[in-house]
């Protein structure tokens, strides 16, 4: 393996990707999250990425957000919150 700690992207999905199989052996209400970007299909499985319980799409449009907003805040903008 050259020294990698994985012989390949493969093996590393096998051993700690996200799937349905290990989807299935999760509480019900688990869901799940990736800030992105994703290596879709090694990390996740393309079926639970875009599953019901997947809310990946929505953690990065909101990281998105809120890095935009931190960016703005310390770059000297106005948080327009009440004066204490």
């Amino acid at each position: 393996a050259d020294g990698m700690p994985f012989p390949s992207l493969r093996e590393y999905s096998r051993m700690f990707g996200m799937n349905r199989a290990r989807m299935e052996r999760m509480r019900s209400n688990a869901i799940v999250m990736h800030p992105g970007p994703m290596n879709r299909g090694v990390e996740i499985s393309a079926d639970v990425a875009d599953g019901e319980r997947s809310l990946v799409l929505e953690q990065v449009t909101s990281g998105v957000a809120v890095r935009m907003a931190v960016m703005y805040l310390l770059l000297g903008g106005e948080s327009g919150g009440a004066a204490a």
